[in-house]
């Protein structure tokens, strides 16, 4: 009988769990060991109570119209609680006040009326949006914001695809890249010369009616899904167990340094899967693959906070509706955006009685004074804007302030070459894989594809010659 074969993974959020779920699936007699540096799995997936009800403090929803996450979330035997939010729509503060979104590809507007009527760009950038000019292609990576602003004019960019990408990636879009960051604007570029004709010829070829709902999240929040996936037997957490060195031993066979110096720990292992953040994953390379270590050090990554906020229903003014709203950068406020939590999820709104939740985000890429103040500061930051916005008024219920410091890569011009190369020099070196969210996307969906293609990789590396020599 062969004997049970050894995986690490190095990282226990969404990326490494995940990771883990997939090798002990595929490779039936896998024992995998996945090493966290803090006291929970999940990463940027996690809850907290807010007045006495738990909510999710990091991501609370996914993509449902990739297979991936939803997939992953009903094989751990969580399909009965995947939920869709409500079907109100989310607003822009813009030029003052909330307005209608209009209808858009990641910002490039699809239907000029609209756009109109909407009132989010003032007339002299609504008349360069329709002027619509025929800018050819570059040959090479380009900012979002030289992509679209050639086109259709800087205020599209500023008041319709910042807001976007700040909530995506906490980003700029004169930083961030166009083919990895806003693929689906990219894509536009097949379909003509014109932006917003290419987007409204998209717009107008999708189906109307029989597409499932865009989002899902979970009935008692996202927060549950790591758990559920780090849940099985042949999966071993070992919580507040620091890798500080890898090294290769020699067909494929690696050995980790676990733990403080003065108490390190060495484990052996058939195979490695790093699903840390682009630092430190470039540190533990630097000396078997440097050349990926060097390309990882490229990846900034943008802080960020949210803020959580329970006051009573009546406080919030009687016409405010919808499940929230997007802030401009040009508006020159703190938040980013804010959900009302409870009435985007009909589960946490039957919960939360006569309590009305909220969130706010705040923080972009180079903001990081923002987040220096303290808790309070922070709150009463929230507090302000929302109070201009939706007229919210008088004492609240509870507070919660999540920070998530590094929490989301930067994908800027030139990251689809570099991560490309980083995939060459990791692809050379046996029994490694990487995966997470700075690589191919930073979505829940895009997250658990990673990790189960880093999965795969080391499947295909034990299955082979090499993988089964030190046998």
């Amino acid at each position: 009988m062969r004997s049970p074969v050894r995986v690490a993974v190095v990282g226990g959020g969404l990326a490494g769990v995940a990771a883990a779920r997939a090798l002990v699936t595929q490779v039936p007699d896998a024992v995998v060991t996945v090493f966290e540096a803090s006291d929970r799995v999940g990463g940027k997936l996690a809850g907290t109570e807010v007045a006495g009800i738990t909510v999710d403090v990091g991501a609370e929803s996914m993509l449902n119209r990739r297979p991936e996450a939803v997939g992953l979330a009903r094989e751990v035997g969580l399909g009965d609680r995947l939920v869709h939010p409500e079907p109100v729509s989310a607003a822009l503060w813009a030029r003052g006040e909330l307005r209608p979104i209009p209808p858009s590809v990641m910002g490039v507007p699809t239907d000029m009326g609209a756009l109109a009527s909407s009132h989010v760009l003032s007339p002299a950038g609504l008349l360069r949006a329709r002027a619509d000019l025929p800018v050819p292609g570059p040959s090479d990576d380009v900012s979002v914001a030289s992509y679209v602003g050639r086109r259709l004019g800087r205020e599209v960019v500023d008041v319709l695809v910042e807001p976007l990408l700040g909530g995506v990636y906490a980003g700029h879009a004169s930083e961030l890249s166009v083919q990895a960051a806003a693929p689906a604007i990219w894509a536009l570029h097949a379909r003509g010369r014109r932006l917003a004709h290419a987007a409204a010829a998209q717009a107008a070829s999708a189906p109307k009616a029989g597409l499932p709902p865009v989002f899902a999240g979970l009935d008692g929040g996202m927060w549950q899904l790591p758990g559920a996936v780090a849940d099985h037997p042949s999966i071993v957490v070992r919580m507040h167990a620091t890798v500080r060195e890898i090294s290769a031993l020699g067909f494929g066979r690696w050995r980790l340094v676990v733990g403080p110096a003065n108490a390190a720990e060495t484990v052996e292992a058939d195979a490695v899967v790093l699903a840390t953040p682009a630092a430190p994953t470039a540190r533990l390379l630097a000396p078997s693959v440097p050349v990926a270590a060097r390309l990882l050090r490229e990846i900034d990554y943008a802080s960020m906070a949210i803020v959580t906020l329970a006051v009573p229903r009546d406080q919030v003014a009687p016409e405010t509706s919808g499940s929230g709203f997007l802030v401009p950068p040009v508006e020159g406020r703190a938040i980013k955006a804010s959900t009302f939590a409870s009435w985007k999820w009909g589960w946490l709104g039957k919960r939360a009685g006569d309590l009305m939740l909220l969130r706010a985000s705040l923080g972009r890429a180079g903001e990081e004074h923002v987040l220096q103040r303290d808790d309070a500061d922070l709150v009463a930051t929230a507090v302000a804007d929302l109070s201009d916005a939706i007229g919210l008024r008088g004492p609240l219920v509870d507070a919660h302030v999540q920070r998530w410091g590094g929490g989301l890569p930067q994908y800027t011009v030139g990251h689809l070459s570099r991560v490309a190369q980083i995939a060459e020099s990791v692809a050379q070196t046996p029994g490694l894989a990487v995966c997470g969210a700075a690589y191919d996307g930073v979505g829940i969906p895009a997250v658990v594809a990673s990790a189960q293609a880093a999965a795969a990789r080391v499947r295909d590396h034990l299955e082979g010659p090499v993988g089964r020599g030190g046998q």
